[in-house]
């Protein structure tokens, strides 16, 4: 069976369990229909992936990793803040009317800052620091800039990764303030695993550990009953993931760059409410 089912039934598992209701709060995220989209939570989940075991995907219900790359590469490649330059509408509820979301997500990225080495944007001085100074404790991203969330459509759930260089290896810790487990949990693991193997390839290195850091992983009520379906259902061996071995530039990646083989998934048509 998949490990990343494994780790998705025990955290879900202990969500329901032992985890805290927010139902006497008032809380920012609603329905569609304008009801408050109450949750139950714990605080402080960690989750680790060996990537040169398997690839972290679920197979409990179906992952879309090309869409799921597709937004990846629009933060990471395009360093974009408009849904015009995405393929999906999964950020069109959070997007102006000229499609923007503001100095979120991919804008942080792409502000270029002055080091002693030159101007870098953030994904450029990880790219720099791993092929030049990967002994570096240093070598980290965060879109959580304090000065701008006023302008920001949303605030950074995903907000920080930390790289680390050992034995050839490059591993990672990926740090979330928020996660909804059942619409973005596994969204998330895959994205930022793909990172890792993309940042691996063009840096020489071999992928190594993804650590998961959730500091609120939630539960949205109207979510439950579909978790709790979702749980029942068997799960399959991991698929087998590759990179294409042509592309060593970060920048040339394309969804089209990864592969699945062998993947089986339980099938799962609950349409899963959005609670924005």
């Amino acid at each position: 069976m998949s490990y990343a089912d494994q780790v998705f039934r025990a955290n879900c598992l202990d969500i329901l369990q032992n985890g805290v209701r927010d139902d006497d709060l008032t809380v920012r995220p609603h329905w569609e229909d304008g009801t408050p989209a109450h949750t139950i939570k714990k605080f402080g989940l960690v989750n680790r992936y060996d990537l040169q075991k398997e690839f972290p995907i679920l197979t409990l219900r179906r992952t879309y990793l090309k869409s799921a790359v597709d937004e990846l590469l629009w933060i990471w490649q395009k360093k974009s803040n408009n849904v015009h330059d995405l393929s999906s509408h999964i950020w069109d509820a959070w997007a102006d009317e000229t499609g923007s979301i503001g100095k979120a997500y991919g804008y942080q990225l792409g502000v270029k800052h002055q080091y002693k080495e030159g101007m870098f944007d953030q994904v450029d001085r990880v790219l720099y620091d791993l092929r030049h100074n990967p002994a570096s404790r240093r070598i980290l991203t965060s879109l959580y800039n304090f000065e701008d969330l006023h302008d920001m459509n949303l605030y950074p759930c995903a907000y920080s990764m930390t790289f680390n260089v050992s034995n050839g290896t490059l591993n990672a810790i990926l740090n979330q303030r928020s996660q909804d487990m059942l619409a973005a949990n596994n969204w998330n693991v895959c994205q930022y695993a793909v990172l890792v193997h993309m940042f691996a390839r063009v840096s020489g290195l071999k992928a190594g550990e993804l650590v998961h850091v959730i500091a609120d992983a939630h539960i949205y009520d109207r979510h439950i009953p579909i978790i709790e379906k979702m749980l029942a259902e068997p799960e399959h061996p991991a698929p087998q993931f590759t990179l294409d071995p042509a592309v060593t530039n970060f920048y040339a990646f394309t969804p089209d760059s990864v592969r699945l083989e062998n993947y089986q998934f339980s099938p799962f048509e609950d349409k899963i409410p959005i609670a924005v």
